[in-house]
């Protein structure tokens, strides 16, 4: 199958177009750029030096695909911005190249990345993660798989957001969010266990009451966060699920939300 490029939109020589890519008119591609199979680039959006796009994406109109990094450190060394098969940029999205810190942002398989969403440099998106609509992601953030960010979202740079966490739109998140989690209220805190995303994606009853007792241990009032680490090894036996939770906490930089009282 042959590209399908619109005689008005432009692409620089030297950008490598899988077979079955579909590029609008106005659309604009530059050289250091390579874009799987049968990916759509519609009309209007951007595609700058060091884009790597995978198969069966979408990017929207006005949409800007691997833009200078919006870091006063960056001194115009080459880097890149990755994303996945299968997800979806849509209109007015911008997802920023990477700086010397990384290398590379990463947006991974099976996203949906809303509508003047702004993704920035080095950050490291999981695969099947919803970002909503006026979110922005600052630098160097990661967002593990499964992830669901509320629309209007604001994640403060170098945070990191747990696997299968449902975040309440209009958040401002400048704490680490564990995984299997919900937060929301302002400031945001831990509301409970993402119950109906679990069971969506086949976790057992079991699973999520271990997830119930093991968070009920952390937010409890009358321990800090040390510890009711402690006290989840001491009387939770151990499972994948315990091991993640205890591991992700204890690997966290900037601390965790706060429980929800």
């Amino acid at each position: 199958m042959s590209n399908l490029i619109s005689p008005l939109a432009s692409v620089a020589p030297g950008a490598r177009l899988a077979s079955g890519v579909k590029v609008d008119p106005f659309a604009f591609i530059a050289a250091d750029v390579e874009i799987g199979e049968n990916t759509h680039i519609h009309s209007g959006a951007v595609v700058l030096d060091g884009a790597r796009i995978g198969c069966n994406c979408n990017i929207h109109s006005n949409a800007v695909i691997a833009g200078v990094p919006q870091d006063l450190k960056f001194k115009g060394e080459v880097t890149t911005a990755v994303i996945g098969d299968n997800t979806n940029i849509r209109e007015c999205a911008t997802v920023n190249r990477g700086t010397a810190s990384k290398g590379t942002t990463i947006v991974g398989s099976n996203c949906l990345i809303m509508a003047y969403t702004h993704v920035a440099h080095d950050c490291v998106i999981g695969d099947h993660v919803i970002i909503s609509n006026a979110s922005q992601i600052a630098g160097e953030v990661h967002i593990d798989h499964n992830a669901v960010i509320g629309g209007g979202s604001l994640i403060h740079q170098f945070c990191h957001v747990g696997s299968h966490v449902m975040m309440q739109g209009g958040s401002l998140i400048n704490k680490d969010i564990p995984p299997y989690i919900m937060c929301g209220r302002n400031p945001s805190s831990y509301v409970g266990i993402n119950v109906v995303g679990l069971r969506r994606r086949g976790f057992s009853s079991e699973q999520i009451t271990l997830l119930q007792e093991i968070y009920r241990i952390i937010f409890s009032n009358d321990l800090n966060t040390t510890s009711a680490i402690a006290c989840v090894e001491q009387t939770i036996p151990q499972s994948e699920l315990r091991n993640e939770v205890i591991s992700f906490i204890k690997a966290s930089k900037r601390g965790i939300l706060k429980g929800n009282n």
